[in-house]
């Protein structure tokens, strides 16, 4: 899965995103939402999810209840730091799969 790198004025990565499309009937719900945060809590940096012009912390519940993503929403999922594209990968590949419903 390729993701999308920015990069500082240094020339060092910044952040490292993927665009995705929620496919499950319910949407970001709390359960999708607390198996995002429960994945987003292992990164060594924050990992975000953004909707139009709207970003949430992806370790907080809640946060990510605010964004209101249905059906058919993208998002983009970020990690701040390299090390944590397994934990953004981790996230996509639930978002991908509808959370198993």
């Amino acid at each position: 899965m390729k993701c999308y790198m920015t990069e500082n004025t240094d020339g060092r990565p910044s952040t490292f995103s993927k665009k995705v499309q929620i496919i499950n009937e319910l949407g970001l719900h709390a359960r999708a939402a607390a198996i995002i945060a429960k994945k987003a809590r292992t990164a060594t940096s924050n990992i975000w999810i953004v909707k139009e012009n709207e970003m949430a912390n992806a370790a907080s519940i809640i946060d990510i209840l605010t964004l209101e993503c249905t059906k058919g929403s993208w998002i983009t999922i970020k990690s701040e730091d390299p090390a944590d594209h397994h934990v953004l990968l981790d996230i996509l590949e639930s978002v991908q799969s509808g959370f198993g419903e």
